[in-house]
Formats: structure tokens, sequence, C-alpha cells
């Protein structure tokens, strides 16, 4: 199975946003939620417009089972806001385009994710990027490890740091300073 990593670079990050925004608002506002969130594909596809219609989020994580409510932050609600204009309440966020108010399924995501992707030239990505970058920048902002393992339902804060990337980038960094101090 191939590992996933978040998208770190905000040059990229920006890019991919751009792709999105000229290639098709619904996948537009799937990656955005995704950023913004954190939440898994799965609960984001299983959205309907009446979810989105509040200040919050509130779900059902279909992984785990869990009551979950994730606010709206405003460049978030913007997006959504005109994305949902019309709509009617039992409508699905992303919906397929194939038969009659049906989502997508994870794996047109994933091609969705992956076509972006190669426009910028990144490696090493799947439905698990979108949660990934969100909690990636969110510590990189924060620094506060225990909040994001709470919002991802870690057991520990070793497993939210490797699951978005930080150890790996610490261990990078570190072996670039690395070095021998012979005398010769």
């Amino acid at each position: 199975m191939n590992t996933v990593q978040p998208i770190r670079d905000m040059e990229k990050l920006e890019r991919i946003i751009e792709f999105f925004k000229k290639q098709s608002e619904r996948n537009y506002v799937m990656f955005m939620i995704g950023i913004y969130t954190g939440l898994r594909i799965s609960d984001i596809l299983d959205l309907r417009v009446k979810d989105v219609k509040g200040h919050h989020i509130s779900i059902r994580e279909i992984k785990t089972g869990k009551e979950k409510r994730f606010i709206i932050i405003p460049p978030l609600r913007r997006i959504l806001n005109g994305y949902i204009s019309g709509r009617e309440d039992n409508e699905y966020l992303i919906k397929s385009r194939n038969g009659e108010n049906k989502p997508i399924h994870r794996s047109t995501a994933y091609r969705i994710l992956n076509e972006a992707a190669r426009q910028v030239n990144l490696k090493e990505i799947g439905t698990h990027t979108l949660r990934k970058t969100f909690g990636y920048h969110f510590y990189q902002s924060t620094k506060d490890v225990a909040l994001l393992q709470s919002l991802f339902n870690h057991d520990s804060p070793k497993v939210t740091l490797r699951y978005i990337g930080v150890n790996q980038d610490t261990l990078d960094k570190a072996m670039m300073r690395f070095r021998y101090n012979f005398k010769n």
C-alpha cells in the first residue's frame, strides 16, 4: 500500500487550488472542504447541502460512527455559500454526473486528486492527502498536537505527528544537518 503525504508546499497547494477553480466548481469545493476541515473523503462525499448551511458541519463519521462538529471558517463559508445557492437541502454536495442525486465514488475522488497532482508534479497523493494537508498546516500554525490528535481521534500525539508527516520532516532536516567532523 502506498503512503500518501500532505501537500506541504504552499506554492503547489495554491497551484492545485487554481487548477480546481478553472477545472470544476464541484472538485474545487471537495478539495477546499478537505483542506479546511480535515474530514475523511468518505465523510466529505456523504455531505448534503443541509449539512453545510449553519456555522458548523455536524456529521456522524462513517469510519468511527462518532458524532463530530466542525466549524465552517469564513474562507470556506464564502465558497460554500456560492456553491449551495439555489440547491435543495437533500442534494449531495459532491454530486456525480451519473444518475440522480448520488455522490461521486471514492475512486473518482482519487482520480480527480491525482489529475491535479500531476499538474504540479506531486507524488504520493491520495484521498487522505486532503486530511493530512489540513493536519500538517493546522499543526504548523498552532503547534497544538493535542487538539489535532483529538480532532483526528488518534491514540497518541506520536501517531498524529507521524500521520501528518511532521516526524518525517524533522528526520529529513536532521539528516541534512548531519556531518562528520573529520580532521582531513
